[in-house]
């Protein structure tokens, strides 16, 4: 089983988390008309590369959403970056 770090929790098991897409895919600007093929290409339009990646993760225990690079192929992570601004 592997275990990725949460920068709010540490370490924890893989089942904790869920894949929530690519970093960098941005949202289409739904204040303008946005185009049948500009919806097709933010939904079902990735990289998938092979190498690292950068992705965005959510920690479903502490429902925290943080930016992490890892390897695909090899799966080893090779950082975390918390997304929230604390506000204090």
């Amino acid at each position: 089983m592997q275990q990725f770090p949460c920068p709010f929790c540490g370490l924890r098991d893989e089942r904790e988390f869920h894949f929530s897409g690519e970093a960098g895919n941005i949202r289409p600007d739904t204040t303008q008309p946005v185009s049948d093929a500009d919806w097709r290409d933010y939904l079902y339009t990735h990289e998938n590369p092979k190498g690292v990646s950068r992705e965005i993760w959510v920690h479903t225990t502490c429902q925290e959403y943080f930016m992490m690079e890892r390897d695909t192929v090899t799966m080893a992570v090779i950082g975390i970056q918390q997304m929230r601004r604390d506000t204090a």
